[in-house]
């Protein structure tokens, strides 16, 4: 059996926080196992290019191990219709994204990290369907900090 322990959550932080990408991962899984499992850890100011997972269709499921996230909806126009706000001692620990649906997660608390469950195979050809209303990692500019915005703006009403 395997663990996720805090030595590995620091280890994962302590490269997000050296990464260009500002996050670390950790994989549980083989690329051909049906069921993907990592760790991911991210810090402020990192970037996931918005995105869904259909063709073929794959469920997604998070849960904060450690830190703050928000996980962003949009809809096909990219308008944001939903944040969950994932906690370790916040209300709402876990969410889980059904195929089709356009998300992503940043991190507002430096040593953040979540477990992901992803239906695999993994084919880097159909994993992710990128948003084509968003910015691609290498031309994000100011885009997360729009986001951040958009996130505290949801918190208040």
């Amino acid at each position: 059996m395997r663990t996720v322990s805090i030595k590995l959550l620091d280890e994962l932080t302590a490269k997000a926080k050296i990464s260009p990408r500002r996050r670390a991962h950790f994989l549980f899984h083989e690329a051909s196992d049906l069921v993907q499992r990592m760790v991911n850890a991210m810090e402020p100011g990192t970037y996931i290019q918005p995105h869904k997972h259909e063709h073929p269709d794959k469920i997604e499921a998070f849960a904060i191990l450690r830190g703050k996230a928000a996980c962003l909806q949009f809809d096909e126009a990219g308008e944001l219709t939903n944040v969950h706000l994932l906690e370790e001692n916040g209300p709402e620990l876990a969410v889980d994204i059904p195929p089709r649906t356009y998300h992503t997660f940043i991190s507002l608390q430096s040593g953040t990290a979540l477990f992901e469950i992803v239906q695999g195979p993994y084919d880097p050809q159909s994993h992710k369907n990128l948003a084509p209303w968003a910015p691609s990692e290498a031309q994000v500019g100011d885009y997360v900090k729009i986001l951040e915005d958009k996130v505290r703006r949801w918190q208040k009403h």
